[in-house]
């Protein structure tokens, strides 16, 4: 194969939450099984410039980048799936395409010109589709949205004229989408999939392959159907059966021929075999666990699957790689504030993490949670806001500093937890303040921390210096420091200047970590992430009566 990168662009059909992200990220898996390099992108269409600043409820999760991007979380998918950390440039929107081409216009840079959406903005979006490409095989695409949506269609056309631009074997369409199953029918129905083509038809897109979301199995004879009326042949109908859990795709799909048909389009006929071996490895040990333990995670946006999704996924590597049965509870943390009594949620927890999050809603529970854990010496690992609220907790309870608190929440006599004006990253001063844009006031991306030799955290990692991702306003205030630690909360973990703290433990209790980074954003089904790994393999031990009680 030459060195020229192919593109492969997936686009949805007839509603949304149909996995495209997963079947990209698959599809990159199976590529780079036979020994392809890939790289792949997200362009969504909302207006935002990034997902930064949307609350969960709206698009889950924010996923951050080793760069120091806040992207959509299907870029959390295709690092998982493949191991290929994603980059800044590896996401955009409607948003950030706009504000690109508006400051060109204000720079003068259109010469005068009336600039439009034909050929501005798609030249803007074909430019960052094709940008820094040279190196890799294959460029996965995706465009959010589902087709129809008005918001779509500015990407719709910049792909369509890729298609024009470049050689037929150089692009391929992927479109994704529904075949419902009308239980009183008792059959599958095409229709909807048959419309969506003939939507994606009108914007000048013919599809290459199909793929077909379904809970049942899909007969040849409606393969056929669907083949005769979206002009595709029937082998590039392929279904997408539900599994029951994701990292089952891949091998389903390269059973069912997705990546042949890919490479067969580009007429690459002396491909490397697949390799799926480690895929069905790894569902074999998620399906055989030995152990058996429950981790309650207490968060703000339990509500929507999607707003933990890195944190869920983490614990999940984790599971597989201890070998064990993890069922996740999800609990509301202000339903713990309208109780008299947090036991009645966490007693037959075996573990508990309080998730990062932003804002005062809920805090009182989350306060309640880490109370509990650390009294009653049950595993806790606090992540972001969960680590500055432990250092909350144990300053009201254990140090008597009634007003502890952050200035996130409002002002405070015992301003435990601040916004840091200055530090360093790469050598350079990074500054902030209050009236900063949102997005600005934040430390973002990967960062080193010195970790203390003789810390539990030191010997869970095997090294003294890591590196891990952030996304938070508020620092510990390390002025509080001797205090804290006085009543038992080390500082195992600071930045290189010692400003920053970025670990904490608590003595005299079996398993107590806050950390100020968010290590799910590192985790991987073949490289699960030390920190979950060490969590549950304590969250077994509680589960089985081994583990200590608190001191």
């Amino acid at each position: 194969m030459t060195h020229q990168p192919r593109f492969i662009f997936v686009t949805g059909g007839v509603v949304s939450s149909l996995g495209k992200g997963l079947a990209a990220a698959s599809l990159g898996a199976l590529l780079q099984s036979r020994g392809y390099r890939v790289r792949l992108r997200k362009l969504d269409p909302y207006l935002n410039i990034d997902p930064g600043t949307m609350s969960p409820y709206q698009h889950g999760e924010v996923f951050v980048t080793e760069d120091g991007g806040e992207t959509d979380l299907d870029l959390g998918h295709y690092e998982r799936f493949t191991g290929v950390n994603a980059r800044k440039t590896d996401n955009t929107t409607t948003g950030r395409i706009y504000a690109d081409v508006l400051a060109r216009e204000r720079r003068g840079d259109y010469l005068g010109a009336t600039v439009q959406v034909i050929p501005h903005i798609t030249d803007a979006i074909k430019d960052f589709i094709l940008a820094d490409t040279s190196d890799h095989d294959f460029i996965i695409c995706e465009i959010g949205g589902t087709v129809g949506d008005i918001e779509s269609l500015p990407f719709l056309e910049a792909i369509r004229q890729l298609g024009n631009e470049l050689s037929h074997r150089q692009v391929v369409y992927i479109h994704v989408t529904l075949l419902p199953y009308l239980a009183h029918a008792g059959e599958i129905k095409t229709k909807p999939t048959q419309h969506s083509v003939k939507e994606l038809l009108s914007v000048g897109i013919q599809p290459d392959i199909l793929l077909c979301r379904t809970e049942l199995e899909l007969a040849e004879d409606a393969k056929r159907k669907i083949a005769l009326f979206c002009n595709v042949q029937p082998d590039a109908v392929i279904q997408g059966k539900n599994v029951s859990n994701i990292y089952e795709v891949p091998v389903a799909y390269h059973n069912e021929g997705l990546d042949r048909e890919v490479l067969k389009h580009f007429n690459i006929s002396d491909a490397p075999a697949a390799n799926v071996q480690p895929w069905q490895e790894l569902v074999q040990s998620w399906q055989n666990p030995t152990h058996s333990a429950t981790i309650g995670i207490v968060g703000k946006y339990v509500g929507v699957a999607d707003s933990y999704k890195s944190l869920q996924e983490a614990l999940h590597h984790a599971a597989i790689a201890n070998r064990c049965r993890l069922t996740i509870r999800w609990i509301d943390s202000e339903s713990l504030e309208a109780k008299p009594t947090v036991l009645d949620q966490l007693t037959d927890c075996d573990a508990l993490i309080v998730a990062g999050g932003f804002g005062q809603r809920g805090i009182e529970g989350k306060l309640g949670a880490i109370r509990y854990a650390r009294e009653q010496g049950i595993p806790y690992l606090g992540i972001c806001l969960g680590m500055q609220l432990a250092v909350i907790e144990l300053a009201r309870n254990k140090l008597g500093l009634t007003e502890a608190s952050s200035t996130e929440f409002g002002s405070t006599s015992e301003p435990v937890i601040g916004m840091m004006t200055e530090w360093q990253q790469g050598g350079q001063v990074v500054t902030r303040g209050t009236r900063d844009d949102m997005g600005g006031t934040m430390r973002l991306g990967a960062y080193p921390c010195q970790l203390s030799s003789t810390s539990m955290v030191a010997k869970i990692y095997g090294s003294e210096l890591i590196h891990e991702r952030h996304r938070h306003r508020y620092e510990v205030n390390i002025g509080y420091r001797q205090q804290l630690e006085s009543a038992g909360l080390k500082f195992v973990g600071l930045s290189p200047d010692q400003q920053l703290t970025e670990v904490v433990e608590l003595a005299g209790h079996p398993w107590f970590v806050g950390v100020q980074f968010h290590p799910e954003f590192q985790s991987k089904p073949f490289a699960p992430h030390p920190l979950f790994v060490s969590l549950v393999k304590a969250a077994i031990a509680r589960h089985q009566g081994q583990l200590g009680a608190a001191a």
